[in-house]
């Protein structure tokens, strides 16, 4: 990587992080558009959790997929496409919005517009986790794995306060068109720039044929396959107190807006300081005592987010718990970047990106239901204990 030997990586990168996340604000503000509707609607944990199925099943589905493709096309080109795809899914819900007369109606067609939104996902995700490797040396990369998820922090703390505002003053139509623009400027920053080559690859093998090998390679190492498992678990286990609070939120301290934006924004608020510690402290020299750390934290502070009964306590807990979900995530990608051979980064990832995707429904499917029928709090701190057995 020749690039890495002088200081133009750096503008690089910061160029591709820009880019990155100013598509991931107009996705960001989309997801919570659709997961607040649902909520507000409906105060229904099974409308939530159906949604959040439809944001992530489809990427489950394609993600592994999309990590082949990242191996052996131009990994620029597939997260250029893969916006432009979910741009133009999101432009035709916006259009038929007003032809849609019934509730039920409009939730379906959300339900679909986000089911094919994750394809795009799935195929974008492996792509960019790919790419981050490429531009920075091995020896920065905690680092800038730290930044990204800071600057990702940033914009995710961001996009609620906008949501709320945007939601108090227009329309849902209005919300999710506005991820279409912040497509087109992330894909155009993203065209001005110039990737090192990769690896070529051999073509002539099947798609199933490397998609064997790097199941194979993947789970042969024990490394490798020990930090999948961990973080396909962590993110079954994270539902209840991340993906559920806005209906916990709901149920237990007030139906507002601004209650569920007040706990996205302190969330994220956490995740930019967790991001910020790890850019500047770079975890244990140990990166497994990182990640163990950053596991039983979590566990504290969302068994404390289930014990909550003022929201200013419950509050308090999210920030806590937002800067464990990043050290958590910073600790492990690293690992993986740092263990996982260049050829087989984009099936390392693409897996990553599928235990994500795969486990994230599940979690909903079961704890969503399940919130109908016994307090989320209860649920929140039964999974917080279990979270400290992960390791």
């Amino acid at each position: 990587m020749d690039d890495t030997q002088h200081g133009g990586w750096r503008k690089k990168i910061f160029l591709f992080l820009t880019s990155q996340c100013i598509t991931l604000f107009g996705s960001t503000l989309v997801q919570m558009a659709l997961v607040w509707y649902a909520a507000m609607q409906t105060s229904s944990g099974g409308w939530v959790a159906a949604f959040t199925v439809c944001s992530y099943l489809p990427q489950f589905l394609i993600s592994f997929l999309g990590g082949v493709w990242a191996d052996r096309y131009n990994r620029k080109r597939l997260i250029i496409g893969s916006d432009i795809l979910i741009a133009l899914v999101t432009f035709i819900m916006v259009m038929k919005i007003p032809y849609i007369s019934t509730e039920p109606d409009l939730l379906g067609g959300l339900l679909v517009m986000s089911a094919l939104r994750s394809l795009g996902a799935g195929i974008q995700t492996p792509a960019v986790n790919a790419v981050i490797p490429q531009l920075v040396p091995e020896d920065q990369l905690m680092r800038y794995n730290g930044i990204n998820a800071t600057m990702q922090a940033i914009v995710n703390f961001a996009a609620p306060a906008a949501a709320g505002a945007v939601f108090a003053v227009s329309t849902l139509r209005t919300m999710i068109m506005t991820d279409v623009v912040t497509a087109i400027i992330g894909t155009g920053l993203l065209s001005c720039l110039k990737l090192p080559e990769q690896d070529s690859q051999d073509k002539t093998a099947g798609i199933f044929a490397e998609m064997k090998i790097g199941v194979k390679y993947a789970f042969a190492d024990k490394m490798i396959s020990k930090l999948l498992i961990i973080y396909g678990l962590f993110t079954f286990l994270c539902v209840p107190a991340g993906y559920l609070a806005g209906l916990l939120v709901r149920r237990v301290f007030g139906d507002t807006y601004w209650y569920l934006t007040a706990v996205e924004v302190v969330g994220f608020a956490g995740m930019t300081a967790g991001g910020a510690v790890m850019s500047f402290w770079g975890g244990f020299k140990c990166r497994e005592k990182t990640l163990a750390a950053g596991l039983f934290a979590f566990g504290i502070f969302a068994i404390g987010m289930g014990i909550s009964e003022r929201f200013i306590i419950y509050l308090t807990f999210m920030l806590f718990y937002g800067v464990a979900l990043t050290m958590i995530q910073t600790s492990l990608t690293t690992m993986l970047q740092e263990k996982t051979d260049v050829s087989m980064q984009g099936r390392v990832f693409g897996l990553l990106s599928t235990m994500y995707a795969g486990f994230l429904p599940i979690g909903m499917a079961v704890f969503g239901p399940l919130a109908d029928i016994i307090p989320l709090q209860w649920i929140m701190i039964g999974t917080g204990i279990r979270i400290h057995f992960l390791p």
